[in-house]
């Protein structure tokens, strides 16, 4: 990437050459050059939020930035592309978005995520350290930028604009008003479960900011929770990409003596699934763990994997996450362990079990969904 202070080296998390994704975008380079033209001060704090590889946080690495993120894999990315152009460790600082923020922000620029929810609750949860003079700059794709993103700057920081267009780039301007009455933080969101899903009707659901679907049961979990394999008696189960933990949860209920392993690369993910599960006192062994898939568990240790696999890696369309996923689960199962996946019909998740697995059984259908089975020889 070129930016106003030389070239760097980027890559994105995990690193893989045939992916043709690049580490950075058109906002990405439109923010930092809107900072060198207009000579903005990088004076005190700088918070970045939401930086996509850490392509910003590298770019101003020399302002000692402090990074926000929700995701596992980009800070990641962040660490390698720091050591990649010769940053010294501890330079960026590098926070979670479950990480309490800085006291103090004086330069707070944000990339505009793609959860509206999740941009709402930074925003609350940064605006305390907000001062009348913060530099507070936002940046996205047109795309990325509706109506909606900036009433939620205007709500909470204060008066918003928006810059022309460049390369289909987008930057939001705010100035904040300290004497703003922001509004009351909704995040984490609690509700109860319809009926007519099993075991876990009626129990109740935690979601942070910026987990998938966040206000309601998504129609692809419902179905996928009518059609769980039957309850195995101490098994070692992985709920992978567990979201708001639902379906992990399902497991712990129907069967006490299973050992829970939840599993996802979002730090918002993995507190509500931890939420999730203690608000139903559900007994049993369970572990929380936000990490890069099944990085890190012992091969042939797991009896049972359930996975929703995501097809996008934030705009992009991508099998690359669900491939990865189903070859992760291919390396924990016991012999004879199985993969349970649900999918969108049209994704075709089938060719790719029975190129890992050799065989791919259809246990549900619907005319939306599929739910897959595939077992370890």
């Amino acid at each position: 990437m070129t930016t106003p202070w030389g070239e760097l080296a980027l890559a994105r998390f995990p690193e893989d050459p045939r992916d043709r994704l690049r580490a950075w975008d058109a906002s990405d380079e439109y923010l930092l050059r809107h900072l060198v033209e207009e000579k903005v001060l990088l004076d005190g704090t700088v918070v970045v939020v939401g930086d996509r590889w850490g392509a910003l946080v590298t770019a101003l690495a020399g302002r000692r930035p402090v990074q926000i993120t929700d995701s596992f894999l980009a800070q990641e990315a962040t660490k390698g592309n720091l050591a990649r152009n010769g940053v010294e460790p501890g330079t960026v600082g590098l926070l979670t978005t479950q990480d309490p923020p800085p006291e103090r922000v004086d330069v707070l620029l944000v990339r505009v995520p793609k959860s509206l929810a999740l941009l709402e609750d930074q925003l609350l949860r940064l605006a305390p350290a907000v001062r009348g003079g913060t530099v507070v700059v936002g940046t996205g794709m047109v795309k990325e930028i509706h109506t909606s993103t900036l009433r939620l700057f205007e709500r909470i920081l204060g008066p918003t604009r928006t810059s022309p267009a460049e390369k289909k780039a987008r930057l939001i301007f705010c100035a904040p008003d300290p004497a703003l009455q922001r509004p009351a933080n909704p995040w984490p969101y609690t509700y109860a479960l319809p009926d007519g899903i099993g075991g876990v009707s009626g129990r109740t659901v935690v979601n942070h900011a910026g987990v998938f679907c966040a206000d309601r049961l998504d129609i692809g979990t419902r179905f996928f929770l009518r059609h769980l394999p039957a309850a195995g008696g101490g098994r070692r189960v992985v709920d992978l990409g567990c979201g708001n933990g639902v379906v992990g949860t399902a497991v712990a209920v129907a069967d006490p003596g299973a050992e829970v392993l939840f599993v996802d690369e979002s730090f918002q993910a993995v507190a509500s699934a931890e939420a999730t599960y203690k608000a139903n006192g559900v007994p049993g062994h369970a572990e929380f763990r936000v990490g890069d898939g099944l990085a890190g568990v012992p091969a042939g240790s797991v009896d049972l994997v359930l996975n929703n696999p995501p097809f996008h890696s934030h705009q992009a369309t991508t099998d690359a996450t669900a491939w990865r996923m189903f070859a992760g689960a291919q390396r924990v199962l016991r012999p004879g362990g199985e993969l349970w996946v649900i999918g969108n019909r049209h994704l075709g998740y089938h060719v790719k079990l029975r190129k890992l697995f050799g065989n791919s059984q259809l246990v549900a259908s619907d005319p939306k969904f599929v739910v897959l089975k595939a077992v370890k020889g």
